[in-house]
């Protein structure tokens, strides 16, 4: 079963690097968009099993975009990548966990998977 991941970061290298660690996954399809209004729109759209999610982005910020997701897809599971010195509040929200930049390219797949109970 093809699982569809939505990185969402507003740095276009975290997004190039998260993409190419996650592609190695391959029943996992990999989208990215540079912000939280893109992620809602698309999240909206259908058809996306997890997202990855920056806190500190213009516009939409991380907390505001996990809000909306929430009260749309209060069962999609969401995680925080971020380097962001304050996380506080975001397990309340909903998010899954929170996992800190920088972050290992080569274990960030296999830690998702485990996250999302992915890999059983």
């Amino acid at each position: 079963m093809t699982r569809t991941v939505l990185v969402v970061d507003d740095d276009p290298d975290v997004r190039e690097i998260l993409s190419l660690a996650l592609s190695g996954f391959s029943t996992w399809r990999i989208e990215t968009v540079g912000g939280g209004a893109e992620a809602v729109a698309r999240c909206g759209s259908g058809g996306v099993d997890a997202v990855v999610l920056d806190v500190e982005m213009p516009g939409y910020d991380g907390r505001r975009t996990l809000r909306e997701l929430r009260a749309a897809h209060s069962a999609l599971p969401v995680v925080f990548l971020t380097a962001a010195a304050d996380t506080t509040g975001l397990l309340e929200l909903g998010a899954v966990a929170v996992l800190g930049k920088p972050f290992d390219p080569l274990g960030i797949g296999t830690r998702l998977a485990g996250l999302l109970r992915w890999d059983e």
